[in-house]
C-alpha cells in the first residue's frame, strides 16, 4: 500500500479512486492508471510553467469549418485566417469538437480520437496547436448512438456492455434535473431485447455510466491522446450531469467533482501546462462549485456575465450587472473565470436565477424574439417547462429593431465586447462575433434547431471582401474587436489575476478599477451602456483619481496631464484609462 503514498499527488489520486469505486478496486485502478500515462509518452518531458496564464491570453471559440474556401482542407483555411489576422490578438483557439458525429454539431461523437476527414486530419490539428493554445472539448456525459461502443453494447459485447445506463421505464424519476424537453429515457433494441437508456440531451446522444470504472478509463485514455496530440485546455462538456443515482437531481453529484479532481490531479503528474475547463450552464454558485478548495477545474465558464451585459445593454443601465460583479468573490489561487458573451450555444438564463426578477426576464426573452432570436426550454420537474437558453446571433441582439443606426449598432455590440475583456479572468470571444455576423434564419429552417441560428459558415471568398472594406459592420467590429484584445494583451493591469473592483458611477456606466498582480500599473474601465452621451466629472472621484493624477486613455491613446476634470463618453463608448501619479 505504501506505494500509493510515494507522492501527495498520488496519495490524492488513491483516495479519489476509494470514493469513486471503493476501497478493494482502489488499489488495482491505481496500478492500471499507471500503465495507461506511459501509452502515450504523455509526462516523459514535464516543464512547470511560472502560470498558466497572463494579461496576453485570449480565446478564439470556433467550429473547424466556420470558413471555407474550394479545395482546401478547412482545418488548414482556419489556420491561415489566425495567422494572417489574429497574432497578438489571441493566443488561443477552443476548437469546437472535430470528431465524426451523428448530431447536434459535433456533440454526438461516433469516433473520439480521429478527425472528421471533411475537416482534415490530426496534423492540421497539431498545426494549429504548434502555434496557439489548443483547447479541445472532451464530450464525456454522452456519445453518439451510432458510435462503435453502442452498437457493441446492443450486440452484447464486452466492455461496451457496461458502457450504458438501463434504467426501468416505471422507475421515479421526477427528482432529475433536466436541461432539456426531449425524454430522458430512449427505448432501444438490444440482444436481449428492449431496454430503456439514460439520455439527458437527446435520442440520439446516449449516456455513458461513469459508475464503471471502464467508461472511466476510456476516457482517460482519450484524454491522455489529446494531450499527446498538442491539446493544453481541456473542456469538459456537460460534466455536471456525468454521475447518476436514482432518487438524486443527477446534476452536480460529489462524484462528478471527484472526477473533474481526479484529472486535475493526472494533468498535474503529465501535462502541468494544461488547464481543465469546466462547462457548467447553471446558476452562479453552482458553477463555482467546480472550482472546488482550488482542487478541480482551473476555469469555469463565466457563465451569469451573458444574460448580464445583454440585460444592461438592451436596457440601458447596468445595475443588475453591476450589482452582480461587486459581489462577485475572487476565484481561489489557482482558478480563474473564462470571460465571454457568445459563443456556439444560445445566452443561458439559468446563471440570472437570483440576479433579475422575473418581469425583467420576461422583457429581455421579448427583446431577444424582436430581433429574430428563438428561446430553447427545459423540463421541470412537475412537467412544466420554462427557458432555457436565448438563441440569436450577439450581432443581431445588439440591434435596435425600432431605431436602427448602423453605427449605435456597431458601438454598443463593441461595448459589449469590452466588458468581459475588461473583467478579471480570461477573455473568450465566438468567430461570429468577430464576424459580426447575423441571424442565421436559412440554417434555423434547414436545420430545425434553434441553435443553428449561430452557427453560420462562412464561404472565403464572401467573407474577405466584407473584411476589406472598411464601411462594411463585419470589418468595423472585427478592427475593434480585434484591437481591444491587442490592447488589453500590453497592459499587465488586465493579468487574469490581477486586482478587481467594481465602481459606481450610475447605473448607466459599468466601470471596473484593475490592477496587476505586482500593484505598479491600474486601469480604469468605463463602458457607457446608454445610446446617449455622457459626462463624468473626475474632479468628485478623488477615491478613485487623485488630484495630481495623470491619465492616458489606452484604446485611443488620448493622454491628459491631469485626470481632474470632464470625461466625455460618446453612446455606448469604450474609456479605459490607465492612471498615473
Amino acid at each position: 500500500m505504501a506505494k500509493y503514498f510515494a507522492s501527495p499527488i498520488m496519495h490524492r489520486i488513491y483516495r479519489r479512486m476509494h470514493r469513486l469505486y471503493g476501497g478493494p478496486r482502489a488499489p488495482r485502478l491505481v496500478e492500471r492508471l499507471a500503465m495507461l500515462v506511459n501509452r502515450y509518452g504523455v509526462g516523459a518531458k514535464v516543464q512547470r510553467p511560472a502560470g498558466l496564464w497572463t494579461e496576453l491570453d485570449a480565446v478564439l471559440i470556433t467550429y473547424g469549418d466556420t470558413i471555407v474556401e474550394p479545395g482546401a482542407r478547412p482545418l488548414a483555411t482556419l489556420r491561415g485566417f489566425l495567422k494572417e489576422r489574429l497574432q497578438g490578438a489571441v493566443s488561443a483557439v477552443h476548437l469546437l469538437p472535430f470528431f465524426p458525429y451523428s448530431s447536434d454539431d459535433g456533440f454526438a461523437i461516433t469516433v473520439y480520437r480521429e478527425v472528421r476527414p471533411e475537416l482534415g486530419g490530426w496534423k492540421d490539428v497539431e498545426a494549429i496547436a504548434s502555434e496557439f493554445r489548443l483547447m479541445a472539448d472532451l464530450v464525456l456525459n454522452h456519445c453518439s448512438r451510432a458510435s462503435s461502443w453502442f452498437r457493441d453494447y446492443t450486440s452484447g459485447i464486452l466492455p461496451e456492455r457496461g458502457y450504458f445506463i438501463e434504467v426501468p421505464p416505471n422507475t421515479d424519476l421526477s427528482s432529475v434535473v433536466r436541461p432539456r424537453t426531449s425524454p430522458l429515457l430512449t427505448e432501444v433494441i438490444t440482444r436481449d431485447g428492449k431496454r430503456h437508456v439514460w439520455t439527458t440531451f437527446s435520442a440520439d446522444q446516449i449516456d455513458l455510466d461513469f459508475a464503471n470504472p471502464d467508461v472511466l478509463f476510456e476516457f482517460l485514455d482519450i484524454l491522455f491522446f489529446y494531450i499527446s496530440k498538442g491539446a493544453r485546455m481541456i473542456r469538459l462538456d456537460a460534466v455536471a450531469y456525468l454521475w447518476k443515482k436514482i432518487g438524486s437531481p443527477c446534476i452536480h453529484l460529489p462524484e462528478a467533482h471527484e472526477v473533474v479532481k481526479l484529472m486535475r490531479d493526472l494533468l498535474e503528474l503529465v501535462a502541468p501546462d494544461a488547464v481543465i475547463v469546466t462547462e457548467t450552464n447553471v446558476p452562479h454558485e453552482e458553477n463555482i462549485s467546480y472550482f472546488g478548495d482550488g482542487d478541480e477545474a482551473h476555469m469555469v465558464y463565466q457563465f451569469s456575465l451573458p444574460p448580464l451585459v445583454l440585460h444592461a445593454l438592451l436596457r440601458g443601465t447596468g445595475k443588475r450587472l453591476t450589482a452582480w460583479a461587486k459581489a462577485l468573490a475572487p476565484p481561489r489561487p489557482g482558478c480563474t473565470f473564462l470571460n465571454f458573451t457568445a459563443s456556439h450555444d444560445g445566452v443561458g438564463v439559468r446563471p440570472l436565477e437570483g440576479l433579475v426578477p422575473d418581469d425583467e426576464l420576461k422583457e429581455l426573452i421579448a427583446a431577444v424574439k424582436r430581433r429574430g432570436g428563438r428561446v430553447s426550454s427545459r423540463k421541470n420537474s412537475d412537467g412544466t417547462e420554462s427557458p432555457y437558453e436565448l438563441n440569436v446571433s450577439w450581432f443581431s441582439a445588439m440591434a435596435d429593431p425600432e431605431n436602427p443606426n448602423a453605427d449605435l449598432h456597431v458601438a454598443r455590440f463593441l461595448c459589449s465586447q469590452a466588458i468581459p475583456l475588461a473583467l478579471r479572468g480570461v477573455p473568450a470571444v465566438y468567430i461570429h462575433s468577430l464576424l459580426a455576423t447575423e441571424n442565421d434564419l436559412e440554417g434555423v429552417k434547414r436545420t430545425g434547431r434553434a441553435r443553428s441560428i449561430n452557427r453560420k459558415q462562412w464561404k472565403k471568398e464572401a467573407l474577405d471582401p466584407l473584411l476589406a472594406d472598411p464601411a462594411s459592420p463585419a470589418a468595423r467590429v472585427f478592427e475593434g474587436c480585434t484591437r481591444l484584445l491587442r490592447v488589453r494583451a500590453n497592459y499587465a493591469a488586465f493579468h487574469p489575476d490581477g486586482d478587481q473592483e467594481i465602481l459606481d458611477f450610475g447605473d448607466e456606466l459599468f466601470v471596473v478599477k484593475r490592477t496587476s498582480p505586482d500593484k505598479s500599473q491600474t486601469v480604469v474601465a468605463f463602458h457607457n451602456l446608454a445610446a446617449k452621451s455622457l459626462d463624468i466629472d473626475l474632479s468628485k472621484r478623488s477615491d478613485v483619481f487623485g488630484t495630481g493624477d495623470k491619465w492616458r486613455n489606452v484604446v485611443t491613446g488620448r493622454k491628459r496631464g491631469k485626470a481632474r476634470g470632464i470625461l466625455s463618453l460618446a453612446p455606448y463608448d469604450v474609456c479605459w484609462l490607465q492612471v498615473s501619479s
